[in-house]
């Protein structure tokens, strides 16, 4: 299905494909080293929960390392076997793509704008960034093609390879405009986490108690896709949704649960190596996401998951 275009386009999507793919091409990128109300009320809630009722006092937004970082999505794209043949000068094929990104982006960021600015307060927007086999991030090392979309803390960005959407309809098996929208949300979701704290009070908690890190990481995906659909809630009262669109972010949710990538790579499925949830699980939050539109169901910390 379609989403409905209109309105804005966003001026925060930062196109590095030709900045990246000419690294890429000479060599020169290897990898280093071998709301409404209810917002405020889960984001303070959450926090003490993780903290045993400590207050949060500041933390690091960003660790350097592409391996703490915890909004990447699992799986990723697989390299191809020759590089862009994008020619300078020459008409953008993928143009189309990039305009509609910057539409969702900007649908997602207003989304939040307003939900923040119910709860008091004013939300930072996301930068996202595009680029083309692999990008040194602004704070969170190199990272190739290969991570799929992720979600930088350090730098307050998203980045995504425009490889990973075709991935969704072919390899993941999730296609139509929905399916890429959620996965950008999803990122935009670790965002909201980060900006409001709930991203360096699970840090804090991983480091205190490493034999619960895979768990909270889990927790912490989960709510990034209760925050997607909550965005979904809003934007179907908008009328921008067309029938059928939910199941389309279903399907995606369900496209990347560890127990459904575990099985593809021909392992052993193991919920204690999760990072991300089960495809079923990462269903039902973002339905509870979807089904309320309120920020504060999205308590994945609390009870069962």
């Amino acid at each position: 299905m379609k989403i409905r275009r209109g309105g804005t386009i966003s001026d925060d999507v930062i196109d590095k494909r030709a900045e990246t793919r000419a690294a890429v091409g000479r060599g020169g990128m290897a990898l280093p080293g071998g709301a409404k109300g209810g917002l405020a009320g889960v984001i303070i809630t959450l926090i003490l929960a993780l903290l045993g009722g400590s207050q949060l006092m500041g933390g690091s937004s960003g660790d350097g390392g592409l391996g703490d970082i915890l909004g990447k999505m699992a799986g990723g794209v697989q390299p191809t076997d020759s590089l862009s043949t994008a020619v300078a000068g020459a008409p953008d094929p993928q143009a189309d793509t990039v305009e509609w990104v910057r539409y969702v982006l900007d649908d997602i960021q207003d989304s939040w704008a307003a939900q923040f600015k119910q709860a008091g307060g004013t939300y930072e927007r996301a930068k996202l960034i595009l680029f083309e086999k692999g990008v040194q991030t602004g704070g969170c090392g190199f990272a190739p093609s290969e991570v799929g979309p992720f979600y930088c803390p350090a730098d307050k960005s998203v980045y995504l390879d425009l490889s990973f959407l075709d991935d969704l309809a072919t390899k993941y098996k999730a296609p139509g405009d929905f399916a890429p929208a959620y996965v950008i949300a999803h990122e935009v979701g670790h965002h909201v986490q980060n900006i409001t704290g709930v991203s360096a009070a699970v840090r804090k908690e991983q480091q205190a108690k490493p034999s619960e890190a895979n768990e909270l990481s889990v927790r912490l995906e989960l709510q990034a896709d209760c925050l997607a659909g909550v965005w979904a809630h809003n934007t179907y009262e908008n009328v921008i949704l067309e029938r059928g669109d939910i199941d389309e972010g279903l399907a995606a949710a369900a496209a990347v649960g560890d127990d459904r990538l575990q099985k593809q790579a021909g392992v052993e499925v193991n919920p204690d190596t999760w990072t991300h949830g089960s495809s079923e699980q990462r269903k039902t939050w973002f339905t509870t996401g979807y089904q309320s539109g309120d920020p504060d169901k999205c308590d994945t910390f609390s009870g069962d998951i």
